[in-house]
């Protein structure tokens, strides 16, 4: 049991752990660290129960204790906070690259401490605690890195109760060795996100005539919308992730970069049969990405449920499952168009919720089906 857990940094992630911690472990205090309107705003919405005006005092007496802080602020809080750790205490964090913090982890903390690196694969394209969410983690990935020598059976034994903590955030943990994530999320986050960046200057340099308002921007559609949604991340969010994984960004972007060069010779070469075939590739990989679930891991359910476009109509759809206890675990709306309506995608855990899902909102009244 988990008595008091810290949480250095109570921003977006660290807030939203906070959240869903005090609804579904009420026994545990959990004690805060940040810059001190912070604090009173992470006090203030319930995702803390104490405040420490410095992250010494927090750690004091913490059966665990969560960075969730900028990658470089975290590396120097693993220093400042190692000759302070209780005896017994877990130590994990939220960095979204895992060999540097491994690597302080294994160089400054005690033995007497359990370090186990952690990265929820959820966000926001804004942060800070306002946005902070106790749903944030539902069914997204949870990815869980082992220090060195450390067997996975630990996650049964010392570092279980960690486990359990992912658990109550409401995500799913997998196991992934340190450079291996670092590899990984090179290709599915950072190099997305420096390409939306990319896509978007493309896009306002194109249309010459004009260089104050982009018609290009303008007719720009629901693909690009999509494509480019995270452009709107702030550079302070990403400034430390694309210094602390460079090695293998770098390397993704030669490849993306020897790909996009062959698209570009295909299409100098007017060998369209070789295009079609990029074309299929891409097109069976893309759906063997997950649509059922945030992250990677357990799927779920899926029905789609075409719904008008007036106010209300989700509160109806959601109360409808609602009087039949059906337990939405994801929703997305993923077409709209102005005046004549949209389509949601809603997943479940089982099968037999997704049948009952399209049974109840029919009998509503709605046009659902499952894929």
């Amino acid at each position: 049991m988990l008595d008091r857990i810290a949480i250095l940094g109570t921003g977006l992630i660290g807030g939203s752990l906070g959240l869903a911690w005090t609804q579904r472990r009420p026994d545990s205090t959990i004690v805060g660290h940040d810059r001190p309107e912070v604090l009173a705003q992470a006090e203030a919405r319930g995702a803390i129960h104490k405040k420490a005006a410095d992250p010494v005092a927090a750690v004091a007496d913490a059966d665990a204790v969560v960075l969730a802080t900028p990658l470089a602020t975290t590396v120097r809080l693993l220093d400042t906070i190692a000759d302070h750790l209780p005896r017994g205490c877990l130590v994990t964090d939220v960095a979204s690259v895992k060999q540097p913090v491994l690597d302080q982890a294994h160089d400054v903390l005690p033995p007497h401490v359990s370090f186990l690196g952690g990265h929820p694969m959820a966000g926001a394209e804004q942060g800070g605690i306002d946005h902070a969410d106790p749903l944030l983690f539902e069914n997204a990935a949870y990815v869980l890195c082992l220090p060195n020598g450390t067997d996975q059976a630990a996650l049964e034994g010392p570092l279980a109760p960690l486990l359990d903590l992912v658990d109550a955030s409401g995500a799913r943990p997998m196991v992934l060795g340190a450079e291996r994530h670092d590899r990984l999320v090179a290709a599915v986050s950072h190099v997305p996100q420096l390409l939306a960046v990319a896509l978007v200057r493309l896009a306002a340099a194109t249309d010459d005539q004009d260089a104050d308002e982009s018609l290009a921007l303008e007719l720009a559609g629901g693909g690009f919308r999509d494509m480019t949604r995270i452009a709107e991340s702030p550079f302070s969010m990403w400034r430390d992730v694309l210094v602390g994984n460079e090695g293998a960004i770098h390397d993704a972007l030669s490849r993306f970069r020897r790909l996009l060069g062959t698209l570009r010779s295909r299409l100098l070469e007017d060998d369209l049969e070789a295009l079609a075939e990029q074309f299929d590739a891409a097109r069976t990989a893309r759906d063997a990405i997950p649509r059922d679930r945030k992250g990677f891991l357990h799927p779920l359910s899926d029905i789609y449920v075409r719904a008008a476009d007036e106010p209300g109509v989700l509160h109806d759809i959601t109360s409808c499952l609602l009087e039949a206890e059906i337990n939405i675990k994801d929703i997305e709306l993923q077409t709209i168009r102005e005046g004549t309506g949209g389509t949601f995608r809603l997943a479940f855990e089982t099968a037999q919720d997704a049948s009952g899902a399209v049974e109840a909102l029919t009998a509503a009244g709605f046009e659902a089906r499952r894929p």
